[in-house]
């Protein structure tokens, strides 16, 4: 027999869902509550028993957006080359296929501006998951050391290379164009880890650089 809690975690789930496509596809805007609970197949009513107002959901959408997101195209982190890890990153963000399928893209592109106008708490939200997603780009799930200041440095450039570029290829017409800017950043992306400036821990595996 299902328990009270479980199908109160489960109506959760189903809203959290519901406000993450939505947020991704319309911005802060998508956060909508009679939307939000029409597409979880729930009641108005039920919205309260989870979430004080729509701003609350908003921040609680959008980390569950990048809880889902961020693994999936970090993917599987090996002992790869800095080099080869930024540029990995970068063919996986800048893609045909991200740009046009908004509903379950990156939410820190589909919410950079909507950010940038929005109140402080949502900022703060902001802000929190974009240093999980520097940290996830720098480090290993396991690793718990700082980041290097010189790779952090990088892994910005790269976040603001890709998140600009996605975003630029989302909002002109021209086809071509678009494909063109898409091509453009992921060739800076190539550029942007020279090999042999970044950092060794270990002199026998100079490519290493601790990722």
């Amino acid at each position: 027999m299902v328990t009270r809690s479980e199908l109160k975690e489960a109506s959760l789930l189903r809203i959290l869902t519901a406000g993450a496509a939505r947020l991704r596809a319309e911005g802060l805007a998508g956060a909508a509550i009679v939307p939000v609970m029409h597409e979880a197949g729930l009641t108005h009513g039920a919205f309260y028993a989870h979430f004080s107002n729509k701003e609350e959901l908003a921040a609680a959408a959008f980390r569950f957006a990048l809880l889902d997101n961020r693994p999936r195209w970090i993917g599987p982190v090996g002992r790869e080359p800095w080099r080869s890890r930024l540029v990995r990153l970068g063919k996986r963000y800048l893609t045909t296929a991200h740009r046009d399928q908004l509903a379950d893209s990156c939410a820190l592109a589909a919410l950079a501006s909507d950010a940038g106008r929005s109140n402080a708490a949502f900022k703060k939200v902001y802000e929190e998951e974009l240093h999980k997603s520097l940290r996830a780009i720098c480090l290993r799930p396991d690793e718990d050391s700082p980041i290097d200041p010189a790779r952090l440095d990088d892994a910005m450039a790269f976040m603001a290379l890709s998140v600009g570029g996605i975003t630029l290829a989302r909002a002109v017409d021209d086809p071509d164009l678009s494909e063109r800017i898409l091509a453009v950043c992921r060739q800076a992306v190539e550029r942007l880890a020279v090999p042999g400036n970044e950092p060794s821990t270990n002199p026998e595996e100079p490519d290493h650089a601790g990722c």
